[in-house]
């Protein structure tokens, strides 16, 4: 007879406890406002621009090599032995820079160039909502990550009381003188 009544005694104390740990009702609050939270952040873009670049372009080398070849040719005619010598190199050197002069500055180039820098835009971004929400008569306020809409969904779980209402535990009753 004891076996059985231990049995159900502790049959009927985890029932207990299985049933007060499985109260949580799904509730519906409604939702009054939400207001986003907007923040302003800084976001680095790379900006690209193209700009046409005109170059002087290139020479052919002609102009060059046409003066050094008439310059040498009469430098040469100039002098004899060592001045005639002298007078050749001067006339290289003089009509080769005399052939680039006339040659000109080459056929001018446009070329497209591309510049990039990075550059830092701000952008108003929404972090999160403060939401008023009514249930059962009261108005409450919680922050959410996300627009809960009409309604946010409650999650309600009993709690037990922190001192049970019908014990005393040493305090004397209204209007009594205290024992020791």
């Amino acid at each position: 007879m004891k076996k059985i009544t231990i049995q159900t005694t502790l049959l009927a104390g985890l029932m207990a406890v299985l049933a007060s740990a499985s109260v949580q009702a799904q509730e519906v609050g409604k939702v009054i406002s939400s207001t986003p939270i907007i923040q302003q952040v800084a976001v680095p873009r790379q900006v690209c621009n193209n700009q046409q670049v005109v170059t002087g372009g290139q020479k052919s080398g002609a102009g060059a090599a046409m003066g050094a070849i008439a310059g040498g040719a009469i430098g040469n005619q100039i002098g004899n032995g060592s001045g005639r010598a002298l007078a050749t190199m001067a006339g290289l050197f003089g009509g080769a820079i005399l052939g680039d002069n006339i040659e000109g500055p080459g056929t001018p180039e446009v070329k497209n160039v591309q510049n990039c820098s990075q550059q830092m835009f701000y952008e108003n971004r929404t972090m999160a909502y403060n939401v008023i929400y009514e249930f059962a008569g009261k108005q409450y306020t919680v922050q959410m990550p996300q627009d809960p809409g009409p309604t946010v969904r409650l999650q309600i779980t009993p709690m037990a009381p922190t001192t049970p209402a019908n014990t005393s535990y040493g305090v004397p009753p209204a209007g009594s003188a205290p024992r020791y």
